[in-house]
């Protein structure tokens, strides 16, 4: 072999490597944050990835998704979002989690940062405007607040003899829960009913939650829209029905699994929506000049199957305007 090519092969070997890895720095990387666990969020990942594919981003392909679940624990957020920024992470993702969203801000001013929440994203301090956002982060507002107060109307519809209402929610959550106590409690006044708060962060609080429903009389329970008490899903409808509680809850996917009625947005659109944003800024487009969107659509989904084994009877009216019927 002559000196020459022997120089050549070396260099192409030498090259290679250090060619493999430029290939690898240039796919994005999505740093991905949930309040919820990877079982709970399955269905909505999907969604995800169907909005990110939508755009042109397969995952492992053309973008690497780095994901982290708190289930709950929001106290690892600094460390979680200071992983992500040391990277760094190309856009991170707050999806279900305000906290998460705050905490993000707070951790970078130039990596993009796309949400999805419940709480008013300017009341809340994470955008100046929803038509231009400013700075690095845009979303989609589910309306999570203001839809609590609409299902405190619909159970007293159905239970209009009761005059108490639990009301459990996550206190690790303030900024969610604050907003949506605000308006529960502006539907409660208007409504003449008592509001009793059980407050739950972690899975051994909700079974401590439902153990105390009975002492303030409470014949019925709304369940905060949060994401750690959605990732409880299982759990708090078993509880309701080995309580025989009346309770309404903030997605479809509470009713289908055997809870009583929800109403509320379409989670998987909305997921679907934030996978093509997260790819709109991958291509380039600057948070700052996406509008944050907003829910239009939801529904309301009740469970006849549940009302029976309750003994109840759901009013007319209600099963007129419901969305869907489960019989």
């Amino acid at each position: 072999m002559k000196r020459r090519d022997f120089i050549t092969l070396i260099g192409g070997a030498l090259a290679w490597p250090l060619a493999a890895r430029a290939q690898q720095r240039v796919m994005p990387i999505v740093g991905f944050l949930s309040g919820g666990s990877p079982e709970s969020d399955a269905f909505r990942l999907i969604a995800f990835q169907q909005g990110l594919n939508q755009t042109g981003y397969v995952e492992g392909r053309t973008v690497a998704i780095e994901y982290r679940w708190m289930q709950g624990h929001y106290d690892l957020l600094p460390a979680l979002l200071a992983d992500f920024v040391r990277r760094p992470v190309t856009v991170i993702v707050a999806a279900g989690t305000t906290p998460g969203a705050l905490a993000a801000k707070k951790a970078t001013a130039t990596i993009p940062i796309v949400f999805e929440v419940g709480a008013d994203p300017i009341d809340s301090g994470l955008v100046a405007s929803l038509n231009r956002p400013g700075g690095n982060l845009t979303g989609i507002f589910d309306l999570g607040s203001p839809l609590a107060a609409k299902r405190l109307e619909l159970l007293h519809e159905l239970m209009p003899s009761v005059s108490v209402i639990a009301y459990l929610v996550n206190p690790s959550s303030a900024a969610l829960t604050e907003s949506e106590m605000i308006e529960v409690r502006k539907a409660a006044r208007s409504l003449g009913l008592e509001l009793h708060v059980l407050n739950a962060s972690t899975a051994g609080e909700i079974d401590a939650a439902f153990a105390t429903f009975a002492q303030p009389r409470a014949g019925a329970l709304l369940v905060g829209g949060e994401t750690f008490l959605t990732s409880r899903r299982e759990q708090i409808i078993a509880l309701a029905a080995d309580h025989a509680v009346p309770t309404i809850y903030n997605q479809r996917e509470w009713t289908t699994a055997g809870g009583l009625m929800s109403y509320g947005f379409d989670i998987a659109e909305v997921w679907r929506q934030a996978g093509i944003y997260t790819g709109r800024v991958l291509k380039g487009e600057k948070p700052a000049d996406l509008p944050v969107q907003q829910v239009t659509k939801v529904q309301l989904v009740i469970n006849l199957k549940t009302a029976k084994t309750l003994g109840l009877t759901v009013p007319q009216r209600l099963l007129a305007i419901a969305d869907e019927v489960i019989e």
